[in-house]
């Protein structure tokens, strides 16, 4: 092999030396063969180090602690699995640790003491204790429900958070013992019940005005037990009747009460009304110092709203207007142009005031208040007011000297003989009185009276036509001899007055409906 040397240096038994106890030399050296004993042959184990030890005892006293705290943990979770968090409170009960049953307890024994005060109208309050009424608590299972919504195992919350729960406080008392308690409440007695009175519309100084209605302290004993109630079932610890609108008996009418507010404007309106009626050169005022007086009151002053009397004042002062202004019906001394003074009855002429209407009128103006100056409603009207209320255009028919005039505005402007009614028969002479024109036609037939047969007692035709009274006027009749005298003795008419054709032409073209026609004897 020459100068190199074996890799790998034979040992006795031909083993071959183990890399790791390799030696190396700058020169060979010798070989030498060295026993091997049992403690070589063990097998080989790598040293243990120190720091490693260490570590191993720290997880396991971790592990012991985790174990440890995992078991405490579940032991409060099972605790608290029927019981109250820390910091929990109910009602403003503290139930920390409590079981639902203990803090119903608690809660119970808050209403052990229940009392209530009731306060009342112009009263001293008075107190109900729970012992009068039964008052008790009685669980409904609401706490029970606050307990079971827990989650076990967030017990530790309840160290770091403040949980506050309102329940119901269910109670239970004796109604038949509330209602004892109520009627014999102060305010209940008879003695103290006074009556609510109306608000009511009164006459004041110059004007209508609404008086206020006054309370009252009668009670309304339904009302008031549902209210004390109700209350009771709050487990209020005070009621106040006099702030519960329906605990005392209203008054039926109060201030705001839409009739009454119209009551009071259609009573101002009656003292701002002021009706003057004319009468020619006359005046009469009506007015709310006379309306006012036509209302009714009672003994306190309240208006007694009286359609049917209010209606009948004024029925009843119209009626004075009438028989105060009225001249139909009634008699007036009329001075003839022959220079007599004869009393005529007038029953179709002058003034006649229409009552119905007038009254509709001023029932009206009463209620609106209105201020006017009129004259009243007519049915039948004069040319003049006054005692003579002919006036000075008018036609005067003197039967007994059978001669007529007409004048206008005083002056004579027309003059006829005539022929009037025949004096031998009651039924045809012409009668007395004062009238107007109705109408005027031409020509016309004149007929009596119609007999069985159909036919008329006389057809007379005639040119002029001027009806006044029934079926007598003014006509020609051209069939008489002559006009005037004592003609109508013996030889007059049926009730008309007969003028000649000529006359009657010239009467027909200058008469109006409206002149008075005054016969007279």
């Amino acid at each position: 092999m020459g100068n190199k040397e074996e890799k790998n240096n034979t040992v006795p038994n031909g083993s071959k030396e183990t890399t790791g106890r390799r030696h190396k030399s700058a020169r060979p050296g010798r070989i030498s063969y060295v026993p091997i004993n049992d403690e070589d042959l063990a097998p080989y184990e790598p040293p243990v180090r120190k720091k490693h030890k260490g570590l191993k005892i720290t997880g396991i006293a971790v592990a012991m602690v985790i174990v440890s705290t995992g078991a405490a943990y579940a032991g409060m979770s099972y605790y608290y699995s029927d019981k109250f968090f820390e910091g929990t409170s109910i009602n403003g009960i503290d139930c920390s640790g409590k079981t639902a049953y203990e803090a119903e307890q608690k809660i119970a024994k808050t209403v052990e003491n229940y009392s209530i005060e009731v306060d009342s109208r112009n009263l001293d309050p008075q107190t109900i204790s729970g012992d009068q009424i039964g008052y008790s608590y009685v669980s409904d299972g609401s706490v029970l429900k606050l307990l079971k919504d827990q989650k076990p195992y967030e017990w530790i919350r309840g160290f770091f958070e403040k949980k506050s729960y309102t329940a119901a406080e269910n109670t239970t008392y004796d109604k038949e013992k509330l209602k004892k308690q109520v009627k014999a409440l102060n305010c209940a007695q008879k003695e103290n019940q006074v009556a609510p009175e109306n608000a009511y519309v009164a006459y004041g100084d110059s004007q209508f005005e609404i008086v206020p209605e006054t309370e009252g302290s009668k009670l309304d004993l339904k009302n008031a037990y549902n209210v004390l109630s109700e209350a009771v079932s709050g487990n209020k610890t005070s009621v106040d009747f006099d702030s519960e609108p329906d605990v005392y008996v209203k008054a039926d009418i109060t201030s705001d009460n839409p009739d009454l507010q119209a009551s009071l404007n259609a009573c101002n309106n009656f003292t701002k009304a002021s009706i003057t009626y004319t009468f020619g050169d006359e005046t009469e005022t009506l007015d709310g110092n006379t309306i006012k007086d036509w209302l009714n009151f009672d003994e306190k002053g309240q208006l007694i709203m009286d359609d049917t009397s209010f209606r009948q004042h004024i029925a009843d002062y119209v009626a004075q207007l009438a028989a105060a202004h009225d001249t139909v019906g009634t008699e007036r001394e009329f001075q003839t142009t022959s220079g007599r003074t004869v009393s005529v009855y007038g029953s179709a002429y002058g003034w006649q005031i229409d009552q119905v209407s007038e009254v509709a009128q001023l029932t009206q103006e009463i209620q609106s208040g209105t201020q006017t100056t009129r004259e009243p409603v007519y049915s039948m009207t004069a040319n003049a007011h006054g005692y003579n209320d002919i006036g000075n255009t008018y036609i005067e028919v003197d039967l007994s000297e059978q001669h007529m005039y007409f004048y206008q505005n005083g002056e004579d402007i027309f003059e006829s003989d005539i022929v009037s009614g025949d004096m031998r028969y009651s039924d045809r002479q012409t009668p007395a009185g004062i009238y107007t024109i109705y109408y005027k036609k031409s020509p016309d037939v004149l007929r009596g009276k119609q007999l069985a047969n159909g036919k008329y007692e006389y057809e007379q035709p005639v040119t002029y036509w001027m009806p006044f009274n029934g079926g007598i006027g003014f006509h020609d009749a051209n069939w008489q001899p002559y006009f005037g005298g004592d003609r109508f003795m013996e030889g007059g008419s049926h009730g008309c007055i007969n003028m000649p054709p000529e006359k009657a032409a010239e009467l027909y073209n200058i008469i109006d409906c409206n002149i008075p026609i005054v016969c007279f004897y």
